[in-house]
């Protein structure tokens, strides 16, 4: 049964950082595209940045520059390291693991960041 369990989202004044992790669960982690998606209220989820099994990563326009994806095969987690936080960054952030991708994957339960003053 594969899990995902993300953290580390909560309330950040602009231009503050947050961690994100996702630690995952049921799956061969090293094998597998780790990615984060955001949905803020009213519009779509999107894809945020992704890193495959040759840890290749790819971003969102919008955070290139302020945001890090990376991952820990020994520890089967993914991170979000999101620095210059704006206002638009607030969300709710989706882990997802897909074996491709052309496949769905699996969604975590999703965690808040809210970027406010």
């Amino acid at each position: 049964q594969v899990q995902l369990v993300e953290s580390g989202g909560g309330l950040v004044q602009p231009g503050g950082s947050l961690r994100l992790s996702c630690a995952a669960s049921g799956i061969i982690f090293r094998l597998y595209i780790m990615g984060w998606y955001r949905q803020a209220p009213g519009k779509q989820r999107e894809l945020v940045a992704a890193i495959d099994s040759s840890d290749i990563t790819n971003y969102a326009d919008s955070v290139k520059g302020r945001f890090t994806i990376s991952r820990d095969n020994g520890k089967n987690t993914v991170y979000l390291q999101m620095n210059s936080l704006k206002p638009e960054d607030t969300a709710v952030y989706y882990c997802n693991a897909r074996t491709s991708w052309t496949s769905t994957g699996n969604w975590g339960q999703g965690t808040q960041v809210t970027v406010s003053s």
